[in-house]
């Protein structure tokens, strides 16, 4: 896709936060606080660049999931080592713990860096969410999640998605949720 479209989609997701700050898209996005913001995975490195050149650092945020990944194996090594061995078979609790089990895991740490995000009254945009295939962390899960619900502001989501019959296809291979949010730039 051209610059200039990728261009004019980012301009579509800044109407649509105005939009957020005067009406409020709870109503259009089934109670939830988020934005799906799709585009192609193979062009989702050229997203990334025009966003981070055309959104105001001011007023977003950029949280790299890929980063937090990296950053949650080197800092949890030997526990994730351990949990491998006895987990096996539920290796994704590795990287979300089922509810009501205390410790380390990625979804709290992404819920962390939205909530710092927040603290700096900036609007987090989550990217390179690809990162989390195989985790068991969905879009659903974050958009689900309190922290993100009753945030100030919204959580846009850069998602490498297509949509095939109206139906929106995670990385292009997996069917991914649309509620709780709202989606723009469907290609």
């Amino acid at each position: 896709m051209s610059v200039s479209k990728i261009e004019a989609k980012i301009q579509d997701l800044e109407q649509a936060v105005r939009a957020f700050d005067e009406n409020n898209i709870k109503l259009s996005a089934n109670g939830g606080n988020s934005m799906l913001f799709m585009c192609p995975p193979l062009e989702e490195g050229e997203y990334i660049r025009l966003m981070k050149q055309n959104l105001d650092s001011e007023r977003y945020a950029f949280i790299d999931l890929n980063e937090l990944l990296v950053r949650f194996v080197d800092e949890n090594e030997e526990e994730i080592m351990l949990k491998y061995e006895l987990l096996q078979n539920s290796s994704n609790q590795i990287f979300k713990l089922p509810p009501g089990e205390e410790g380390n895991d990625l979804f709290q740490m992404i819920i962390q860096a939205i909530v710092d995000v927040y603290d700096q009254n900036k609007i987090p945009v989550l990217i390179r969410v690809g990162a989390l295939n195989g985790t068991d962390i969905e879009n659903i899960h974050i958009m689900e999640n309190k922290v993100v619900m009753q945030g100030k502001n919204p959580v846009i989501i850069l998602y490498p998605a297509v949509k095939k019959n109206d139906e929106i296809m995670f990385l292009g291979i997996r069917p991914a949720s649309k509620y709780r949010c709202m989606v723009i730039g469907g290609n």
